[in-house]
Parts: C-alpha cells; sequence; structure tokens
C-alpha cells in the first residue's frame, strides 16, 4: 500500500490576519505536556479541544471525548473561518510555539496517519528560515500563508534555528470524501510505499495454527485482502 508522507494543499488563508490576530490577543501560553519530546520552550494554546476546556491542551486523537472551542477562540475570528471552510470533522486546533533556539526531537505520533482517518494540518503563521523541519530524513520548508499535511505516525522532526519563535495553527481532522478530494488536489505530495504483505502472511499462519472456526474466518478474510494487495502491486 502506499502512505502519504506529506502533501501541501489548496487551503488559502489571510496569515496577516492571523499575525495581527495572535499579537493582538491575551494570551496564556502552556508548556507542551510531553517534555521528554523536546528542549527549550515549546507552547500551546488550545482554540479547540476535548470539552472546550483552556486548560486541555492534549489533542487525545484517540479517545471518546467531544471536541468544543475554547473561550480564546473567539479571539480569532480568522481561525474560525478556517475551521468553517474545512468540510470534515475538526477535532483538536491549537497555536504551537517552538522558541527560538528550541528543538522538537524526532519522534512519533502513533496511528495519527491520513490513512488510519485523521490528519493532521499545520498553517504556518510565524516561521523563519532557520527553522528545519525534516519528515524522516527530508528537510520540509513550510511557509507562511501555506497548509500541510504531514504524517505524524512517521518519524519527524523540528529545531528552530532562527530568531524569531516559530507559531503555527495545527489542526486535526477525520478524514472524509471531501478531505479525501482535497487531497486529491494537492499542489505537491510525496509518499511511500509499505508493504504490508509479511505481517499478514504472519497473521494468516498464527490464525490457522489456532484452528478455530472463528480464526479461520479471520484468515480467509485476511487472505482475501492478501490478493487485493497482490492484485494492486502487478499493477505498479
Amino acid at each position: 500500500m502506499h502512505m502519504i508522507r506529506y502533501a501541501q494543499l489548496p487551503v488559502t488563508y489571510d496569515v496577516e490576519a492571523i499575525q495581527s490576530e495572535l499579537l493582538s490577543s491575551k494570551k496564556n501560553w502552556q508548556p507542551h505536556f510531553n517534555t521528554r519530546d523536546y528542549t527549550g520552550l515549546w507552547n500551546v494554546l488550545p482554540l479547540r479541544s476535548p470539552g472546550g476546556t483552556t486548560a486541555n491542551i492534549y489533542a487525545d486523537l484517540m479517545g471518546n471525548q467531544t471536541y468544543a472551542d475554547t473561550a480564546y477562540i473567539e479571539q480569532f475570528p480568522t481561525v474560525k473561518k478556517i475551521i468553517a471552510g474545512l468540510e470534515c470533522p475538526v477535532m483538536s486546533v491549537r497555536f504551537l510555539n517552538l522558541q527560538s533556539g528550541s528543538a522538537i526531537k524526532k519522534h512519533k505520533d502513533n496511528e495519527l496517519a491520513f490513512e488510519k482517518g485523521e490528519a493532521r494540518l499545520h498553517l504556518p503563521v510565524f516561521t523563519n528560515p532557520g527553522v528545519e523541519f525534516y519528515c524522516e530524513d527530508e528537510r520540509i520548508f513550510l511557509k507562511e500563508g501555506e497548509c500541510w499535511y504531514l504524517n505524524a505516525n512517521l518519524p519527524h522532526s523540528v529545531a528552530n534555528n532562527g530568531q524569531i519563535d516559530r507559531i503555527h495553527l495545527v489542526i486535526d481532522c477525520g478524514v472524509n470524501d471531501w478531505l479525501k478530494e482535497l487531497m486529491a488536489s494537492a499542489t505537491q505530495i510525496a509518499q511511500k510505499y509499505i508493504d504490508k504483505r509479511p505481517e499478514i502472511i504472519n497473521t494468516i499462519a498464527m490464525l490457522r495454527s489456532h484452528n478455530t472456526e472463528a480464526a479461520n474466518d479471520l484468515a480467509n478474510k485476511l487472505e482475501q485482502e492478501l490478493e487485493l494487495l497482490k492484485a494492486e502491486d502487478s499493477q505498479i
């Protein structure tokens, strides 16, 4: 199967308006909770969160909580306009501020990928040439006013070696037909091939060893999936 590594999406927004709103707003930045994954200062301003509380800076994509706007979002009408234009489920919305001289270590956000049903969009609001963003071992240049999907399930890292803070508006979305069409119209896209067949073959062998009706039924379904993958690979 093919997995999208990153893509620049045709989503436009008034970055100067967001910059103005951010500079004039009353902010209560909170340190990112995952302190083991960064050095320096990496702060969060939650605009939409589980339960809509300003104290909740977790994206919590794997949970079952209901997302709601926080009180902070009223200071950002341009962000509200962006969210209204996304015709897909919108979950967490946050400003993430990686301050000058800080770095996010290489890490992965488990299961956070378009193919898994969840897509993280990055909209750079303030950045500089000294920001080094890597997806796996490839540097990606994210410019102010652009919109990028980044596969957070792959190893990624960021270093802000510039003189100003790097602030992104980060929106986590549920994948639906609208978002799939948006991805299909990406202005640039990078993919990688993931061979799932060895894993499926091993799972089938394990299920056959149990030799129960339920295990054999599941093995039969996986064998059908395996045949589909072989057919797809033969067309590449």
